[in-house]
């Protein structure tokens, strides 16, 4: 089994209750573990796969809550820094039918600082760089794509969700697609939402959006389609949508995680990475990482939300 190294920011995510339309009227929040990248190495631990989590956190009471999480979810922490700074604060809105908006109070995630040793393990691994904080500049953007070379030259797995966050990146969000095409011309798995395949494709045709992206990369791509499904593409002329099954959302918070976590947890186990080309078993890999996915949705939170093996039967 491969282990699968999620590398990025792990946070607090301080979920609005109350269905107050913004933020701003929102006065009872309730404390979760979050962050893209530890939500998905918390879904690889908790389907039976080997995952690390790679980032920083504060030495602080949140960090330390977020430590405990990790480790009480089974995932490696040899590689998660403590540091000085206060630990990143995201505080999200939640509408009706679920979906949610964020504003983020950032801080120890960007002060990742690289480690020679954990380059070292890469060889032969799944690496998945989720990108929600990691185009902000600082030690964090540097070990990021530092990691991403070591990963190509160890011959790794590369999986990439760029994790498009309008807070973050709204004053420039020309420099979050330049950095965020150049990780899709390296990875061999691509994990977008509709919104970021239109962003990042500048198209609002998903057909078109895949054809660009096949242009400057071989990878297989999931476009996540909300109670859609995912629309599979292999190639500039191959895709298909995979079905999910219908539920109540009641949080999307760590559903795409969720989604990725559990196809990479499959992936970690399959015998050749030759599967993410093989048709019939990527569609069904990705029919299950949909009710993963679909089940992370009926819940608040993202870790305390994610499926076990037994919840996808």
């Amino acid at each position: 089994m491969k282990k699968v190294f999620c590398i990025g920011e792990l946070l607090i995510d301080f979920v609005g209750q109350g269905g107050h339309p913004s933020l701003t009227k929102t006065d009872k929040f309730l404390k979760k573990a979050g962050g893209a990248p530890a939500n998905v190495a918390a879904a690889v631990s908790r389907l039976d796969g080997y995952s690390y989590f790679v980032g920083a956190v504060g030495s602080d009471p949140f960090g330390n809550f977020l430590t405990e999480t990790l480790e009480e979810e089974g995932v490696g922490i040899d590689f998660l820094q403590r540091v000085s700074t206060f630990t990143t604060l995201a505080f999200v809105n939640l509408g009706a039918d679920g979906e949610r908006d964020f504003v983020f109070s950032r801080g120890a995630d960007r002060e990742l600082t690289y480690d020679s040793v954990l380059a070292d393990k890469f060889s032969e691994q799944i690496i998945h760089f989720g990108a929600a904080t990691s185009f902000l500049g600082g030690s964090l953007e540097h070990t990021y794509s530092t990691y991403l070379e070591e990963a190509i030259a160890n011959g790794a797995l590369i999986s990439f969700d760029p994790n498009y966050r309008h807070d973050l990146h709204r004053f420039d969000p020309e420099d979050f697609i330049k950095k965020s095409l150049r990780f899709i011309s390296k990875a061999h798995l691509i994990k977008l939402s509709e919104e970021e395949a239109k962003l990042l494709a500048k198209t609002d045709d998903l057909e078109e959006a895949c054809r660009f992206f096949h242009k400057m990369t071989n990878a297989t791509i999931c476009i996540t389609l909300g109670k859609q499904g995912t629309l599979l593409s292999f190639d500039s002329d191959q895709r298909a949508t995979i079905p999910t099954i219908p539920v109540k959302a009641i949080d999307t918070t760590g559903s795409g995680d969720a989604f990725i976590g559990c196809l990479l947890a499959t992936l970690s186990k399959a015998p050749s990475t030759c599967a993410l080309k093989d048709k019939e078993w990527m569609t069904e890999a990705v029919s299950i990482a949909n009710k993963a996915g679909a089940f992370t949705a009926q819940s608040y939170g993202a870790i305390a939300a994610l499926p076990r093996a037994i919840d996808l039967m």
